[in-house]
């Protein structure tokens, strides 16, 4: 059961001026994004969070947000990329202000049926929702499986995304339906945590921009493949009644 900590990129000069990015090259961090990303590092290095691996978005936002991110970790692991964990291909509306695409047609559909909704190809490549969530909830299955074979199950391990990839990533996670994803909130540098099992995954926190993250850390006395015999519950399996608080 290893931990995965999905954090978004720092605010965007994009983030700030309502331009949805996309693909897009060379947008970068703003000042205040900057100060984010290395608050997250710092909120990590607070609670002796060791990260056994870091796979970032290839996008210049997530590849400075991971970059600051380790400048403040004591032993920081080197960035991987993986183009799965990158942002949706919004295509032809990329580079577009948000609030003349609110006028689309299409942007109904992305609101209201996001699992019908494909951005049209331009200059750069378009994909679908679908196609996003589907390849974006493999790649963190995938390298979670990696990292607990690897380091165990009380390993945490980070994955630096986008907004829609991480709303896609947890609203599989709590087995929410697709169509809803966009109940969900997932501001610049956020944290959030999912931890998986082999009964179902845990959404541990969603959307947190500050304070303490130490309750994040894996413990022994959690149930899980070594305690379940003696703590009668069983790997995977959540409290009744709250637990133990």
């Amino acid at each position: 059961m290893a931990t995965v900590l999905l954090v978004r990129h720092g605010r965007t000069t994009a983030n700030a001026s309502g331009i949805l990015a996309g693909w897009l090259p060379d947008v970068a961090l703003d000042e205040v994004g900057r100060a984010a990303a290395s608050a997250v590092g710092r909120r990590l290095a607070t609670a002796g969070m060791p990260v056994a691996r870091l796979v970032s978005s290839p996008l210049p936002r997530c590849l400075e947000t991971a970059g600051l991110l380790c400048a403040e970790l004591a032993e920081p692991p080197a960035v991987e990329t993986s183009d799965d964990l990158g942002e949706c291909r919004y295509g032809a509306w990329s580079g577009r202000l948000l609030s003349e695409l609110a006028t689309e047609p299409l942007w109904r559909v992305v609101q209201d049926h996001p699992t019908a909704a494909r951005f049209p190809d331009g200059e750069l490549p378009g994909e679908s929702i679908v196609e996003m969530a589907s390849r974006a909830v493999a790649v963190v299955r995938r390298i979670d499986a990696e990292v607990e074979a690897k380091h165990g199950a009380h390993a945490v391990w980070v994955a630096v995304s986008h907004g829609d990839v991480i709303k896609a990533v947890l609203a599989d996670a709590a087995g929410t339906h697709l169509d809803h994803f966009q109940r969900l909130v997932v501001d610049p540098a956020s944290v959030s945590a999912i931890r998986y099992t082999a009964a179902r995954p845990f959404v541990l926190r969603s959307n947190d921009v500050g304070g303490p993250l130490d309750a994040l850390r894996p413990r022994p006395a959690e149930p899980d493949a070594e305690s379940a015999g003696s703590s009668g519950v069983g790997p995977g399996d959540a409290a009744v009644g709250g637990g133990a608080g």
